[in-house]
């Protein structure tokens, strides 16, 4: 008898999947999507009705003929991708391949990957979803309409090879926006004074000074902190209020996407994309020796945080057993989700609760054990009781002055025996004992110390900050703001400075000008209500081509207006209130390959050029030569300083005209090739074509025409990758080592 044939997108799922039901199954990977929209064109009847122009991916021919030769084969056909969006048209496009063998289909979604849950899903099957699917298409077709139309006018003004996205340019707008409110930030001066106290019994404890009059005070300078030192000079201390209240602290729900990769970043500073890459192979399945691969976490995109009654049942038992009847609430605790949640995926959590970190620790790599315990303590904490503390408030009189001192005794850890959720700024605060006091009880002072303060300007975003405001506002969704991340910084954008967003000036050029001729594109709410639209369409409350048609009208006035009035970058350039140092004519701000720069607005008459950076404020300011020293002249011993000619960047002696040597402009990366110590430059032909070639040249040949990134391979671990992009701005990027063949799509 045949068996059936079930068919995954990941080879790690079919490994894991084989070993429980190979006896009646035969599982096959279809390696991700098997469709797309082309690559070289919009791909998008607009006319008729946005209808999609799906074309098998050229890499993926070899694998459908061999999903078809098994489909053949087999009795039924089995769709077991990803439980998503994304899942479901991977589903459907291989539906739609191997129709024609005239098999039925059935959908399983897997959750989690153990003996129970596959029998279950397996046992029940669906018939494919249109409606997540057509979200997904709906998807899909918008950032194609907003990247394929906006990009190519960004490299008609801007720069080659730019984009624009849906989702992106918002994230981008965010950090540019923040970024201009720490430029426009005033500090202001305050004061604080804090006094040093003793009561009958120990310990000494400080209490700040809050009150004047018993109404509010704020300490303006060091004039006014003085004159308030000298009013306290002889004056008696007295508690005059001791509050004491029991406070409760709730352990926090188990993870969902977002609060995975916000955790990830404060505890591990694991970027939101290798915690995904990740969170993935823990899903799909670790070999764990004898028993063969194993799934350890349960699906890791899902805005739930529903957990499985039997999850609950197995993770209560264990809290009782390994630390106490004490540390288990009476009723399991049960969390709310985001009211746009898809409830039918349950929270990330352990696939099998009784596997605990140390258990597998010797089968996993560093990374995936750190990931694994941490996604093991938040989920086994979630379940257990509440940490119980005492706060204690003392209010304290001086004269006529007020102070204050607070203080925590934890009575009960609870779940924090476990788990403490890290902090986006200043990390945990910790507990402050006070001795007994009681109202009326007179206080020695010990000390009385001020000390001067500054308001601090709003502070940059990372990547943990920059999913939160994401997700707040309710931008993209759980299984896009890894990539979101990537995009940004790959395009250029912004760049991660002491682990925190800093847009670059292109960031900033683009942003304003998506802003000024694309409004809604780049609007927090309207894109917040295209996902909820999305939505609509996945639980068959709106219609995938009414809600494409609703948005393209709008875009396209804006589209074609912006083709006529978006001043270019490339041609007159951006007026500033830099003036020439050369011939008096105000200086405008051009790009080219290496980014923008400054440029006489009388060229060509002036074609006087200047590199320039932005203060603290985003003034303007002109970088001066001596200000880019890259090393000394091999010829005459001067200073290398860095120029711009007619193809970019280079390098030049700073004792020019006397001596007129020239060096290609380093990347920064090193050399891939084995023992080689150089590092890759930029090149020109003869005809001015650039290409990267190694500084050891000709002792080493290693030469590309592709961009070096400094990203190690996730396969081999070559120590960077090759990026391409093609004439309609698609990117691709490769490892550089022959006999590696990892590749990826960059968007």
């Amino acid at each position: 008898m045949s068996k059936s044939l079930l068919i995954v997108e990941s080879p790690t799922k079919a490994k894991t999947l084989q070993k429980y039901i190979g006896k009646k199954f035969t599982v096959k990977a279809s390696v991700g999507h098997i469709k797309d929209l082309p690559e070289n064109s919009l791909g998008v009847d607009i006319k008729d009705n946005f209808q999609p122009e799906y074309k098998v991916i050229k890499s993926k021919a070899k694998i459908i003929q061999e999903l078809k030769k098994a489909a053949r084969e087999a009795k039924d056909i089995y769709l077991g991708p990803d439980p998503d969006r994304e899942g479901e048209a991977i589903a459907w496009h291989i539906q739609d391949e191997l129709k024609s063998t005239g098999k039925t289909f059935h959908r399983v979604l897997f959750n989690e990957f153990t003996p129970k849950a596959i029998a279950e899903a397996l046992a029940a099957p669906a018939a494919l979803d249109m409606h997540k699917f057509e979200s997904q298409q709906a998807r899909r077709i918008l950032d194609r309409l907003v990247g394929y139309q906006i990009s190519p006018l960004l490299w008609k003004k801007v720069q080659k090879g730019l984009s624009a996205g849906r989702v992106q340019s918002v994230a981008v707008r965010i950090i540019c926006e923040r970024e201009r409110e720490i430029q426009a930030f005033v500090p202001e001066e305050y004061w604080s004074i804090t006094a040093g106290l003793e009561g009958k019994e120990p310990p000494s404890f400080e209490a700040r000074l809050v009150a004047l009059d018993q109404k509010k005070i704020k300490i303006n300078d060091q004039a006014q902190a003085e004159n308030i030192l000298k009013d306290l000079e002889g004056q008696a201390y007295r508690v005059t209020k001791v509050e004491r209240k029991e406070k409760k602290r709730h352990p926090n729900p188990p993870f969902i996407t977002s609060t995975l990769q916000q955790e990830a970043y404060r505890k591990l500073r694991f970027s939101a994309k290798k915690t995904m890459l990740l969170a993935q192979q823990l899903y799909e399945g670790i070999d764990l020796g004898e028993e063969g691969p194993v799934g350890l976490i349960t699906y890791m995109r899902t805005d739930s945080t529903r957990l499985s009654a039997e999850a609950v049942t197995a993770i209560r038992e264990a809290i009782k057993q390994n630390f106490g009847p004490e540390y288990l609430p009476a009723r399991p605790n049960v969390y709310k989700s985001r009211k746009s949640a898809q409830e039918a995926h349950e929270a990330i959590r352990p696939a099998d609760p009784s596997l605990t970190p140390e258990k597998v620790k010797d089968f996993l790599s560093k990374d995936h054990f750190l990931l694994y315990d941490l996604i093991w303590k938040r989920f086994t904490a979630s379940q257990m009781s509440s940490a119980v503390m005492d706060q204690t408030m003392v209010d304290i009189e001086a004269g006529s002055y007020g102070f204050r001192a607070t203080g925590s005794i934890m009575k009960f850890l609870g779940f924090m025996a476990l788990y403490v959720e890290g902090q986006d700024e200043n990390g945990e605060v910790g507990e402050v004992t006070l001795p007994k006091l009681a109202a009326g009880e007179a206080l020695k002072r010990l000390s009385l110390t001020p000390k001067q303060h500054f308001t601090q300007p709003p502070p940059r975003f990372t990547e943990a900050t920059l999913i939160k405001t994401l997700e707040e506002s309710g931008i993209g969704r759980p299984s896009t703001y890894a990539a979101i991340l990537s995009h940004i910084q790959v395009r250029k954008y912004a760049s991660l400075e002491k682990g925190c967003f800093r847009p670059t000036e292109l960031g900033f050029l683009v942003t304003d000008l998506l802003v000024n001729h694309f409004p809604d594109i780049l609007n927090v709410k309207f894109t917040a209500q295209m996902e909820d639209e999305l939505d609509k369409i996945e639980e068959a409350r709106a219609n995938w081509a009414d809600t494409l048609r609703r948005f393209y009208g709008p875009f396209k006035e804006r589209l074609d207006q912006a083709e006529d009035n978006m001043v270019s970058l490339k041609g007159q350039g951006l007026p500033t209130d830099v003036t020439c140092d050369k011939c008096g004519n105000p200086m405008v701000i051009k790009t080219d390959k290496s980014g923008p720069f400054l440029a006489c607005s009388n060229y060509p008459t002036c074609r006087n050029t200047k590199d320039f950076n932005r203060d603290r404020n985003g003034k303007i300011e002109i970088q001066k030569d001596e200000e880019k020293s890259y090393g000394t002249c091999e010829k005459c011993g001067r200073p290398m300083v860095q120029k711009r000619g007619r193809f970019g960047a280079f390098l030049a002696c700073s004792g020019y005209p006397d001596c007129r040597n020239t060096r290609p402009l380093g990347t920064g990366i090193k050399c891939p090739e084995p023992d080689c110590s150089g590092e890759i430059i930029q090149k020109r032909t003869k005809k001015g074509r650039l290409f990267y070639g190694c500084s050891k040249y000709p002792k080493c040949q290693f030469a590309t025409w592709e961009q070096p990134v400094a990203e190690e391979c996730p396969r081999c671990k070559a120590p960077l990758l090759l990026l391409k992009t093609d004439k309609n701005g698609t990117r691709q990027i490769r490892c550089p080592q022959k006999e590696c063949d990892y590749k990826e799509k960059r968007s």
